[in-house]
């Protein structure tokens, strides 16, 4: 999905559980009647582990004859993991695959040394009116894969290890957790998942990875008493376990990895350890260098 340059998280308060780093208070944006808010990057905090971009999408309803409309536009350094609750998505990219991605399912776009992509509201949905609710995530590549050549995976719902009892049910995407390992392999440690939890239910959050955090997308949570409600990303110290206590039902996402080798570069979809890489993406899209995405002739300028 296109980058917004210009919405910049805020960090929140502090509270008093010692396990919990900062709060980040993604701020919210219309899209031409389509809402994004977005926790990461943020301006005290680039990435969790390989996390480096993390929008929710949604909720939002389109009327009849409405969709999402994201232009062909370009990516390198990147990967981009698409997971929907609600709605789906028709992807195209320049690779030649068209791929709809629908709630529990999972999309993983290798941007690499260049990849351009268009997501849109299949013409079908919009005869009906739709929804959309979703997160997007971008992961770095390490630099030993920044130039790697671009790939694409789907991989569907009933293919991510599912852990369901006690009033909680996590559907692990990426990495191990649980006892469980996703099929999906990464070059850099990584853990992504989904937690839905009734109320009452405590989910145990252990620290095999060195960076986690946890996004709030509905209800209510505890950690060490202190509360935390939708639309907050917890960032958590190293080294430390903690217990979520779901206050209502609740739906949780929970991100980590180790430490990306470095800090990076990011301008609009681009991302790089190396500035002067960004430079010739900016140029490579100016001059028409990347390939098109077939069936999907518009394409978003660069920005000047």
């Amino acid at each position: 999905m296109s980058s917004l340059p210009d919405l910049d998280p805020v960090p929140g308060d502090t509270h008093a559980c010692d396990a919990i780093e900062q709060v980040i208070v993604p701020r919210a944006r219309d899209l031409g009647g389509f809402e994004v808010r977005r926790a990461l990057p943020s301006a005290s905090k680039q990435m969790v582990g390989p996390f480096i971009f993390f929008d929710q999408m949604g909720p939002n309803e389109f009327l009849l004859g409405q969709g999402l409309d994201v232009r062909p536009h370009p990516h390198i350094g990147l990967s981009t993991v698409t997971y929907l609750f609600d709605g789906e998505i028709m992807h195209r990219d320049s690779l030649g695959k068209v791929q709809p991605i629908r709630p529990g399912a999972v999309n993983l776009m290798t941007a690499g040394r260049g990849i351009a992509h268009s997501e849109r509201t299949a013409p079908e949905l919009r005869t009906k009116g739709t929804r959309l609710f979703g997160i997007q995530t971008w992961l770095a590549l390490p630099r030993s894969h920044e130039e790697t050549a671009p790939d694409f995976l789907h991989v569907g719902r009933e293919e991510l290890p599912v852990i369901d009892g006690e009033g909680k049910r996590v559907r692990l995407i990426l990495g191990s957790a649980y006892g469980e390992t996703s099929s999906i392999a990464l070059p850099h440690e990584t853990l992504y998942a989904e937690a839905v939890l009734a109320p009452g239910a405590i989910l145990p959050f252990d620290a095999d990875v060195d960076e986690r955090a946890i996004y709030v997308v509905s209800g209510e949570i505890d950690i060490a008493g202190d509360t935390f409600g939708a639309g907050q990303l917890l960032v958590l110290r190293p080294g430390d376990r903690i217990s979520i206590l779901s206050l209502s039902n609740a739906r949780l996402m929970l991100i980590g990895g180790d430490p990306m080798d470095g800090p990076r570069h990011i301008w609009w979809n681009f991302v790089s350890s190396r500035k002067e890489r960004i430079d010739d993406a900016k140029a490579d899209w100016k001059a028409n260098r990347f390939a098109r995405v077939p069936g999907d002739e518009e394409f978003i300028p660069l920005p000047e």
